[in-house]
């Protein structure tokens, strides 16, 4: 599975210009289920970002986790984060799990990372979706569960 993770100071989701998911401080979290990717990654991923040191702590030092802040996550689908660019100018997007395998899987990092304790809400899978944030300092970090 892939993510690419935000830390935040808000964001929000919205469907028919109506918002669906938001988060306060914590993380904006894009997530894109790869073919042949299970519930074990799944819980893989969610895991490791619950315990990513991506907070500053009152050094100043990113040393804290979202589950240390007591921070919010907002999950957002994008299987366009498994785009194949080395051919040409248009992505191609074979490598990304079928519609249905890749909401299940979303769905359950989502319900893994609430599971652990951090407050989640989530996008609409398949939906034309606007995501809003305000990027905190900036952070974003790439995580692929088949490099890890």
């Amino acid at each position: 599975m892939r993510a690419l993770i935000q830390r935040i100071s808000e964001a929000a989701v919205r469907v028919d210009g109506e918002i669906i998911g938001q988060s306060g401080p914590g993380l904006l979290i894009l997530v894109c289920a790869m073919q042949g990717d299970d519930t074990a990654q799944a819980e893989m991923l969610a895991t490791k970002i619950s315990k990513l040191r991506i907070f500053t702590d009152e050094a100043g030092k990113m040393n804290r986790s979202i589950l240390d802040m007591g921070g919010s996550a907002l999950v957002v689908s994008q299987f366009t984060l498994a785009a194949d660019t080395s051919r040409g100018n248009r992505p191609g997007f074979s490598t990304a799990a079928p519609p249905a395998e890749g909401d299940r899987l979303y769905q359950h990092v989502a319900a893994h990372l609430a599971g652990l304790g951090i407050p989640t809400e989530t996008g609409q899978f398949g939906a034309d979706m606007k995501v809003s944030l305000i990027n905190d300092g900036p952070v974003t970090i790439w995580i692929d569960t088949e490099a890890n």
